[in-house]
């Protein structure tokens, strides 16, 4: 009996431990520095905190256990006062070696992750050494171009590790991105897929998302953009009454009268049937067509002044208001507010009033 109550403490004991807090074990050692203070740090994000203060023995080493949540990694550095000696990325249940000396020369064992996060460092370290020893522009562009290279690489091996999180949001100059193309979008999207499959309550594959959307964002807008430039006019995509696609790049007219308004706003209401409808009636069939781009999100409310009003030209609404991209690519401050296309081309001066529109689509129609 006391045989089997002893063994069933043990049993106990195992249990108990093997059920606590998640966490990781460091193991360590610094080369010439017996009895000296270490400083654990933690980052989050874009901040350090100080998670503790250790200190070595005779030899030098130290052991230290770093409290994790189960499923999120995270960056812990290792500090000789302003020297960083080591970079490591752990998860639970990870049991790492560090050797390093003083001047941050390091080495690191028993996880992944951790060789991953050393080997982008030093690869960083590389390219600023040489771009530093760079002696023409051609020197250093040829320097970034490899890096970059090796960056994108690194990345699309290692999408599955939170590794390659500090690579895709590494800076060469302060205020230079590595990866500074709007195409570099598709990595960071490539990159968060994956690990969003692994680590989805990670601070850090939430902060990768909120940027790989910032960045498609301006990827979308960059392709919009150059379109424009081969069409002379930024294209329009958008939604009609009966929840149709309509792009403004499709209209089949000579002239375009591109509007935007809200039926919240009585004057825009009255200048569709004073001023809109006898023009229209007038030119359309001379190849004469209104675009008329709605700010509303109220797309009931819109859809309800378009069918009173019997207006026979192309309404559209995404429903997203002032939010619309249409809003930034046409610069609208104000509504109402308008813009006219003459043979495919944005006519580039001011038109004061009807009387004028009307001497311009005589003009040209």
């Amino acid at each position: 009996m006391k045989s089997f109550r002893i063994t069933l403490l043990g049993a106990c004991a195992l249990l108990a431990a093997s059920c606590g807090s998640p966490s990781a074990r460091i193991e360590g050692k610094i080369a010439d520095a017996p009895e000296k203070e270490v400083l654990v740090k933690l980052l989050n994000v874009n901040t350090f905190s100080v998670l503790d203060t250790l200190k070595t023995d005779k030899s030098g080493a130290f052991s230290y256990k770093v409290d994790l949540k189960q499923g999120q990694p995270e960056f812990i550095y290792l500090y000789y006062g302003d020297t960083k000696l080591s970079s490591l990325l752990l998860k639970a249940g990870d049991k790492v070696a560090v050797e390093s000396d003083t001047l941050g020369n390091s080495s690191v064992s028993g996880s992944q992750d951790c060789e991953l996060l050393l080997s982008s460092e030093r690869e960083y370290a590389d390219f600023l050494s040489n771009a530093d020893a760079a002696q023409t522009s051609a020197d250093y562009t040829k320097a970034y171009i490899n890096y970059y290279r090796q960056s994108v690489k690194f990345v699309m091996e290692n999408k599955g590790s939170l590794a390659v999180v500090p690579v895709l949001f590494r800076n060469i100059t302060p205020d230079t991105p590595l990866f500074s193309q709007v195409t570099d979008a598709l990595h960071f999207r490539s990159a968060l897929d994956t690990l969003k499959q692994i680590y989805p309550e990670s601070i850090y594959v939430k902060s990768l998302e909120n940027e790989t959307v910032r960045r498609e964002k301006l990827l979308g807008l960059n392709t919009q953009l150059s379109m424009a430039k081969e069409m002379e006019f930024p294209d329009i995509v958008s939604k009609d009454i009966n929840g149709n696609t309509v792009k403004l790049s499709e209209v089949d007219a000579k002239a375009v009268f591109i509007h935007f308004w809200t039926v919240t706003d009585a004057a825009s209401k009255v200048l569709n049937l004073d001023s809109l409808k006898p023009l229209y009636e007038k030119y359309h069939d001379k190849g004469f067509e209104i675009f008329a781009v709605s700010l509303d999100t109220d797309k009931a409310a819109w859809a309800n002044i378009v069918k009173n009003q019997q207006l026979p030209w192309i309404n559209v609404n995404d429903g997203l208001g002032s939010a619309s991209s249409a809003v930034g690519l046409y610069s609208v401050t104000s509504l109402p507010q308008s813009y006219l296309l003459l043979n495919g081309k944005l006519y580039d001066k001011a038109i004061k009033g009807d009387s004028e529109l009307q001497k311009i689509l005589d003009k040209n129609l």
